[in-house]
């Protein structure tokens, strides 16, 4: 939905969501819906990792200095900010592969892999090859955090309670960060269309080149309207959603911790 611009000329391939799906579903089989499955098995482990801890241990900073156990919405903020600066080392180089495995069925005859593209873009341009986009990931990604920590850490403090069972806050959990990750997710859209233009490497996908995240947003904005910058809004909220709901309640419920027999007690 993100990448398909009025440049290409012609109608648009796919006129909604649904359609988008229908098309995918009948041309491709069930397969084709998880196109680039396999970068994201593999990198958004450790990306929601670095995510998490390092709000975490920002906020437990801020906590410390500040000698309350709760942070202004300020700190709120600068630790959703630094663990959105944190996790882009790993965002930026899985979206990027990511892309261009869901966008090789649009190519004919595009047999490319993952690896095969991660070791041709390292051959040609070097790590910077992999990280093409690296300004707009972060605007995106320190945004998201800098909207979506806040109203996990307010929505914990209006809804939880001491007497929670673990359950009953693993539930809470698990509504608040939908709500804050949708809320989020729906905000920052436009860094997200303008990340997926720019990193948007296959060739024959798209006819505009664009120098920079100035440049991409007026050439969006002139050729298909403020609109366009809304373009995967609604999946990209209703994927979010589960995903942050999903990684902050298993983060808080201390999935990993039970499983290696760390003791909590002191966290």
């Amino acid at each position: 939905m993100q990448s398909q611009n009025k440049s290409m000329g012609g109608p648009p391939k796919y006129r909604n969501v649904f359609h988008c799906f229908k098309s995918i579903f009948k041309s491709e089989g069930p397969l084709g819906l998880y196109r680039g499955v396999g970068v994201n098995l593999l990198l958004i482990n450790p990306e929601k990792a670095i995510k998490l801890v390092v709000n975490d241990e920002l906020r437990r900073h801020f906590a410390v200095t500040s000698g309350k156990s709760k942070i202004s919405v300020k700190h709120e903020v600068l630790a959703g900010a630094g663990a959105g600066s944190c996790q882009i080392v790993i965002t930026t180089p899985m979206e990027l592969l990511k892309i261009q495995m869901q966008l090789a069925s649009q190519v004919e005859g595009n047999t490319m892999t993952a690896g095969s593209l991660a070791k041709k873009l390292f051959q040609e341009k070097g790590i910077k090859g992999l990280y093409k986009g690296t300004a707009v990931t972060a605007l995106r990604d320190v945004t998201f955090s800098c909207v979506y920590f806040p109203c996990v850490g307010i929505g914990t403090q209006l809804f939880h309670s001491e007497t929670d069972s673990k359950f009953t806050g693993f539930l809470k959990t698990l509504g608040v960060a939908s709500v804050g990750g949708a809320a989020a997710a729906g905000m920052v859209t436009p860094f997200d269309v303008i990340k997926t233009r720019i990193q948007t490497v296959t060739p024959g996908v798209q006819n505009v080149t664009y120098s920079g995240v100035p440049d991409a947003f007026s050439k969006v904005i002139k050729n298909e309207g403020f609109g366009a910058l809304f373009k995967g809004c609604v999946p990209r909220m209703s994927v979010i959603a589960p995903l942050m709901a999903i990684a902050q309640s298993v983060y808080f419920i201390g999935v990993a911790e039970s499983l290696f027999g760390i003791n909590t007690a002191n966290y």
